[in-house]
């Protein structure tokens, strides 16, 4: 019985608290597995302090630049965001919902769990991943609009808007033609305000990216702050 006693307990000692993560990242060079789970991890612990009903929500739901890649998370554009909204105490509080790597298909599986608290304006950005894997347009096309649905569907007055995205020529003309059309003709389909080009400032600018010349730095994120600003001001 001692001896039975021992072996339980030596597996028991094998037992460890495993991280739900996401391998991949925007664009080839993204590998960085704890920087994905820290994001769901701060995402759950702002959507469970999202309970005042004084206090209306704003879910920033999108991939590694939502999440802030490679910066801190209070350096990220939904953070920059919330420091405008809290100098004009305005009664809106920001969920970094971001996941590095994720592509519309893994965000239209994880938007359920999302939504399972409040959403006042729910701000979409994914895409990009789909554009740099050649996924096809309608297939991101149908996954995004049924991400909105559900949004609608357990949201009804929410308000909606889109970043716009865009992929360079060389992933073949028509491609990158299709692809960037799909996000006015979304947001004009659903009544969503829309980000033009989310990177727009920043795409293409070595001193605002990181060494790999995909992610903001710190100073690219100040930019796509006052690109979604721009547009979500007038929503609020």
């Amino acid at each position: 019985m001692f001896k039975h006693l021992c072996i339980t307990l030596n597996n028991m000692s094998k037992l460890s608290l495993f991280y739900l993560v996401f391998l991949l990242m925007l664009g080839s060079s993204c590998g960085n597995q704890n920087r994905s789970a820290e994001s769901q991890t701060a995402s759950k612990k702002d959507l469970n302090q999202s309970v005042n009903e004084d206090i209306k929500t704003i879910v920033f739901f999108g991939n590694s630049l939502t999440a802030g890649y490679g910066v801190e998370q209070s350096e990220a554009f939904p953070a920059i965001i919330q420091g405008k909204i809290d100098s004009l105490k305005l009664p809106y509080k920001i969920v970094n919902a971001g996941l590095s790597g994720e592509t519309t298909s893994g965000g239209k599986n994880r938007i359920g769990w999302i939504l399972k608290n409040r959403c006042d304006i729910f701000v979409l950005e994914l895409g990009a991943n789909d554009g740099l894997r050649g996924i096809p347009v309608s297939e991101t096309t149908q996954n995004l609009q049924e991400i909105v649905d559900q949004v609608v569907a357990k949201n009804p007055q929410v308000k909606l808007l889109l970043a716009g995205m865009q992929v360079p020529p060389n992933m073949g003309g028509k491609y990158a033609s299709d692809f960037n059309d799909l996000f006015p003709s979304l947001a004009k389909k659903n009544n969503m305000a829309l980000v033009p080009f989310l990177l727009e400032g920043v795409a293409g600018n070595s001193d605002l990216n990181q060494s790999d010349g995909i992610h903001p730095t710190v100073k690219g994120h100040k930019i796509l702050a006052d690109n979604v600003w721009k547009i979500i001001q007038p929503v609020l």
